[in-house]
């Protein structure tokens, strides 16, 4: 069976979230529920720094009608195609105001036909739960943890 490319996963997860009545884009990758922004950004690789700043910047692009306006995210997945690099995943674990509100998705086993994808989410947001009950119980995929980097000596390729 062909697996399906990122943007197909989150599209048929922002398919999925209408039946909750939840909030989503057409053209940009967001969930509103609650009044909250949960933002969806897809990478192949991303450097640390570049990351840092996104990250802390939180800005998501709202379309309403011909008009776009700027929202704060309360929320943001990162959805990789490739394993993000374990620096990434320190940065996270190491700041505890991203960890309450950034998610990561290693999706890169998943497009190589793997049954299972390594996450590291330590979010309250019902969004980003959900979407891991999408991929178990739609995609069939087994969500694993990523375990912190200086905790460990397992790295992300070993999870894969």
């Amino acid at each position: 069976m062909k697996m399906p490319r990122v943007w197909e996963i989150l599209k048929r997860f922002k398919d999925s979230c209408e039946f909750h009545g939840w909030k989503t884009s057409e053209s940009e990758d967001w969930v509103e529920f609650e009044d909250k922004y949960h933002n969806f950004l897809w990478t192949r690789d991303i450097h640390p720094s570049s990351f840092k700043t996104i990250a802390s910047n939180r800005k998501c692009v709202v379309r309403e009608g011909l008009l776009y306006h700027v929202v704060e995210a309360s929320y943001t997945a990162w959805l990789f195609s490739e394993s993000p690099p374990e620096v990434l995943v320190k940065t996270i674990f190491d700041n505890p105001d991203f960890s309450k509100r950034i998610a990561v998705y290693d999706l890169s086993p998943i497009l190589k036909g793997k049954n299972h994808c390594i996450k590291l989410n330590h979010t309250d947001s019902h969004v980003f739960h959900e979407f891991e009950s999408f991929l178990q119980n739609e995609l069939k995929v087994k969500v694993k943890p990523i375990s912190n980097p200086d905790s460990s000596s397992e790295n992300l390729a070993i999870a894969n």
